[in-house]
């Protein structure tokens, strides 16, 4: 069971200082998860811990900043970097986002040892191309290893599809090998996240390609991304294996997929389908290495931050777009009550009465709903009962 986050602030900082537990031969991965705004980066980083520490939202721009989790299994420590979905500098100042949201996702790529690029293949008018934001980022950082995973796919009605999306994101190419896609259905699957994919090799080889999953534990690896390989990948010590090329401005202007991509997964994060599948694929492709945490830390994120995104969160879910982006929180108590319950009072400040009025909702009815599932995600952080009470005022 992952550890909950400490309620109390010093608590939490005590933690982060703490010099890890490290066991004998420690591994560790730090994985940046990066992505079009609103793919589920949080959701799956939340899914991935198993409790609920990032905020996640239908509108773009839920996470502004960027947060730690940190995944404690046996001797090996995965940290995740949930970035702020990349956006360029004109949507930022359409959103009044600040600079680091700009600059974030880059600082994370620069300390990551794996890439997880998600995409939303539920959405139509994206999802068979990956974003200018997303293609120059891999392109700044070719040497770090890409994994492609494709979220939501329980959506998508037209699994067949999911053929067309990989050959375009992957522009045919997956661990340095050319592959042709076979459709293969398999009708009673019974997790929908199962992919109707089978791909052969174009030039098989007897050769294992390091870092990609071997022993037992490919058939796994290979079946949560919904990939049949029909033979090994090769390549190792062929030219195709070496790092990718540098790509400059004028190759990224054609291209709409990443050809280095080493394994693809397929999953719906927000169901927690085929997540532990993914979560036993970065466990093995951790190096040793000192761990960073101690095993009890959740998150690097104070208890406040962690109260404030969640609340932010339903504030931007229930209210029209222009609302919430102008909301000010202020915690005015925090502390623990007669029965060991946490007690959280707290101010949401509006720049007008007629924001005041819908976020109070008729007979307080919003504002009473956004108190009660805030309240509920504070308790699954923190494992503690959670009495959290919400004022609305005009600044």
């Amino acid at each position: 069971h992952p550890p909950p986050v400490a309620t109390d602030k010093e608590e939490q900082k005590r933690l982060l200082e703490n010099r890890p537990d490290q066991p004998q031969n420690p591994k560790v991965l730090r994985i940046a998860i990066i992505g079009a705004p609103n793919a589920g980066k949080s959701t799956l980083s939340n899914q991935l811990l198993g409790r609920k520490v990032f905020p996640v939202s239908k509108k773009v721009h839920t996470t502004r900043c960027k947060a730690q989790g940190v995944i404690t299994h046996e001797d090996t420590q995965l940290i995740i970097l949930d970035t702020p979905g990349l956006t360029n500098p004109l949507k930022a100042k359409r959103h009044n986002l600040d600079e680091a949201m700009l600059t974030d996702p880059w600082d994370s790529m620069q300390h990551a040892d794996l890439v997880l690029v998600l995409v939303d293949v539920s959405d139509r008018w994206t999802r068979n191309s990956l974003s200018k934001e997303v293609l120059k980022c891999l392109s700044q950082f070719p040497h770090i290893p890409s994994v492609l995973v494709l979220n939501k796919v329980d959506i998508l009605k037209k699994k067949f599809l999911l053929l067309e999306i990989v050959a375009d994101l992957t522009e045919g190419i997956v661990n340095g090998k050319k592959l042709e896609v076979k459709s293969a259905f398999k009708q009673d699957s019974s997790s929908s996240a199962k992919s109707p994919l089978q791909f052969t090799e174009a030039s098989p080889s007897e050769s294992k390609v390091p870092g990609s999953p071997c022993g037992q534990e490919e058939n796994q690896a290979q079946e949560g991304s919904g990939l049949d390989k029909s033979s090994d990948v090769g390549g190792a010590g062929t030219g195709e294996a070496r790092g990718p090329k540098h790509y400059g401005p004028k190759d990224l202007k054609d291209m709409t997929g990443w050809p280095h991509f080493q394994e693809i997964f397929m999953l719906a994060a927000l169901r927690g389908e085929e997540v532990d599948t993914l979560k036993r694929y970065l466990l093995m492709q951790a190096k040793p290495g000192p761990w960073e945490f101690h095993s009890d830390v959740l998150t690097n994120q104070s208890p406040q931050e962690i109260c404030d995104n969640i609340i932010r969160e339903k504030v931007l879910e229930y209210l029209p777009l222009e609302v919430p982006y102008g909301v000010t929180q202020v915690t005015e108590i925090w502390e623990e009550g007669e029965c060991g319950e946490l007690l959280i009072v707290q101010s949401l400040l509006v720049p007008r009465e007629s924001h005041k009025r819908m976020l109070i909702g008729r007979g307080g009815k919003v504002i009473g709903r956004i108190a009660r599932e805030a309240g509920q995600d504070l308790m699954n952080a923190f494992l503690c009962d959670v009495r959290l009470k919400l004022k609305v005022e005009v600044k």
